[in-house]
C-alpha cells in the first residue's frame, strides 16, 4: 500500500490489504458452494420404450378399481368409475380442492381395497385433460394425487366420447 510521508511524528498503521483480499476470497467461496433454493420435482413414471405397445393394451384391470378424471374449463372436472359405456359411478362434475375431487379420491381410495378384498389392489386414476383445460388444472390434479397419496395414476389422451360428455355437462367452453 502506498503511503505519503508528511514528516513529523510517525503514527502506527495497520495494512488491511491482505484482510480485504481474504474477505473477498471467503465471500466468493461461500457464494459458489452454497445452493440458494433446491428445485422441487414430482416423480413421474413413464412407460418403458422397449416394450411392445400392443402388450399394454392387453393389461386387464377391474372396472371397480379405475377412476377417470376429465379436466374441463372454468376450473371444473368430471369423473366416473369404470368404463364410459357402463360407468359404475358418475359421471359427476366437481371442482378442485378439499370439498371437491379430494373428497371423492379419499372415499374411493378407502373403498377400492374393500371391494377387491386385497389391500394391495388400490385405486387407479386416469387423468385426461381436454384442450379447454389449462396447465394450472393439470398441476392442481397432480397435487391432489400427491395430497391423497394415490399410488397409481396416469395422464392419458381424452377420447371423442369423453369430449362429448363434458360438452353435454357444460364444462367444455
Amino acid at each position: 500500500m502506498a503511503e505519503l510521508n508528511t514528516g513529523g511524528k510517525q503514527q502506527p498503521r495497520v495494512d488491511l490489504t491482505a484482510m480485504v483480499d481474504l474477505a473477498f476470497l471467503l465471500i466468493t467461496f461461500f457464494m459458489l458452494t452454497t445452493s440458494l433454493a433446491k428445485p422441487h420435482a414430482m416423480d413421474v413414471a413413464m412407460p418403458d420404450k422397449e416394450k411392445d405397445p400392443q402388450d399394454q393394451d392387453q393389461l386387464q384391470v377391474a372396472d371397480n378399481r379405475t377412476m377417470t378424471v376429465l379436466l374441463g374449463s372454468n376450473n371444473k372436472l368430471e369423473y366416473y368409475m369404470g368404463q364410459l359405456e357402463k360407468p359404475l359411478g358418475g359421471p359427476t362434475v366437481t371442482s378442485y380442492g378439499k370439498e371437491g375431487v379430494r373428497k371423492v379420491l379419499l372415499e374411493q381410495i378407502k373403498r377400492v381395497p374393500q371391494l377387491t378384498g386385497d389391500p394391495k389392489k388400490g385405486l387407479i386414476v386416469i387423468i385426461r385433460p381436454s384442450d379447454k383445460s389449462n396447465y394450472k388444472n393439470l398441476v392442481d390434479i397432480l397435487d391432489e394425487m400427491k395430497i391423497v397419496n394415490a399410488q397409481q395414476y396416469m395422464i392419458g389422451d381424452i377420447s371423442d366420447p369423453e369430449v362429448e360428455l363434458i360438452k353435454r355437462d357444460g364444462i367444455y367452453k
